[in-house]
């Protein structure tokens, strides 16, 4: 019977009083995380447990430290292209067969590692046969091809991602903050609540916003959401293919971090049953014409081209995402499209300011939170800038949605 809860605030990044950067995430800054019971006089709480983090000082997790923080590559890295191609067992991930197990790595995105500082790089790959030939779970080759399309170049499209995510305790698989076995209060005052009995994994989320800035991401904000226990982050504006690479960089880091604090990272898209908000990863969209003037009748003419490929995106947009889109909760149901303003129960919401401004962008409410940026960007690019419907499609979805295009 025991609950964890988020790391106290002893469990903290430490940054210089004078640096104005964030510094490398060292082992000396995570400690470790011990469950101890709860002692006569401690703060009470709902929990049978409390994590807390200590600091060691045993001379063999200080030598252990040391050989961590060596800065191993003796000059900065600027470029993918200066890196070589590696491989790795294709047979133990069940991508390729044991009697040619060996999947190619090709470097295609660099950023900062917040672990080890330094020169240290985390580096984004996409996977290849030995005869250069993408393999079948390699979605960033076909986003790049979208992405290098001269239509699309010329569009400079541009995207906005909402990560939600879900932090669950290590050995019961149940939301942080819950209790054992039961439920917290109704839904309400958790939306980017602060307090001990709302926010439940601040320190983490915190943690993960300031790696994320060392490591080059491109992220603008983080709040905690609906559902206690979970969160969310946002990446972008990004360009193109560039948003794929850093929503992967980020929940990279997000899972070693999760890792570090003894707490475990979900990405499912319902991860609790009954009057409780899913977990999406609403994915904001704009091109170049969208946002010049006159960008609110392009926009329409985006969402007349995705409600005819509903089914399609659908079908792409994350595993059980059937049981988030339910019409319930913000979401709009799965088996139908529809679009409004300022409306969260839509497929696609349109905001109040793009509507007023006759420019601006779409959101794309039915992606779930284990999507695949690769396939969920390169899809909205596809559609709406290289697919043409017929004119019969157009006219009757036009009117199905009443769309004046």
């Amino acid at each position: 019977m025991a609950q964890i809860l988020a790391p106290s605030a002893q469990w903290q990044m430490r940054i210089g009083k004078n640096s104005t950067d964030a510094s490398p995430l060292t082992s000396k800054m995570w400690s470790s995380l011990v469950l101890k019971q709860n002692k006569k006089g401690a703060v009470k709480t709902s929990a049978k447990f409390r994590v807390l983090a200590v600091q060691s000082e045993n001379g063999t997790i200080n030598r252990m430290e040391q050989m961590l923080n060596l800065d191993t590559i003796s000059k900065p890295v600027e470029h993918p292209s200066e890196l070589p191609k590696w491989n790795y067992d294709g047979s133990s991930t069940g991508q390729a067969p044991g009697e040619d197990s060996e999947v190619i790595l090709y470097p295609q995105a660099i950023f900062k590692d917040p672990f080890r500082g330094g020169n240290n790089i985390l580096v984004i790959c996409d996977t290849y046969t030995p005869q250069g030939e993408p393999i079948p779970t390699n979605k960033r080759y076909k986003a790049a091809q979208v992405f290098s399309d001269p239509k699309v170049v010329a569009e400079v499209p541009w995207y906005g991602i909402e990560q939600e995510y879900t932090l669950l305790q290590t050995n019961v698989k149940w939301p942080l903050g819950w209790p054992t076995g039961g439920y917290p209060g109704p839904q309400g005052p958790y939306y980017c609540g602060v307090g001990a009995d709302k926010s439940f994994g601040r320190d983490i989320s915190d943690a993960h916003y300031k790696a994320c800035l060392y490591a080059g991401i491109n992220i603008s904000g983080t709040n905690g959401e609906v559902m206690p226990g979970q969160w969310e982050f946002q990446v972008g504006p990004s360009v193109g293919i560039e948003a794929g690479d850093h929503i992967w960089c980020a929940r990279y880091l997000l899972e070693r971090i999760t890792e570090q604090a003894g707490v475990v990272l979900s990405l499912d898209p319902k991860p609790i049953e009954g009057d409780w908000n899913g977990a999406g990863c609403h994915t904001n969209y704009s091109t170049k014409s969208m946002r010049e003037e006159g960008g609110f009748e392009v926009i329409k003419k985006a969402i007349l081209n995705l409600s005819l490929r509903h089914r399609d995106h659908i079908s792409a947009y994350g595993e059980g995402n059937e049981r988030r889109l339910t019409g319930k909760h913000e979401t709009a149901s799965i088996n139908t499209f529809s679009w409004g303003v300022a409306n969260r129960g839509c497929s696609i919401r349109v905001g109040r300011d793009t509507e007023k401004s006759g420019k601006g962008y779409l959101e794309d409410r039915r992606p779930a939170s284990n999507m695949d940026p690769y396939v969920v960007t390169s899809l909205l690019a596809e559609t709406t800038l290289l697919w043409e419907p017929t004119l019969e499609a157009e006219a009757l979805a036009a009117q199905k949605l009443a769309l004046k295009v």
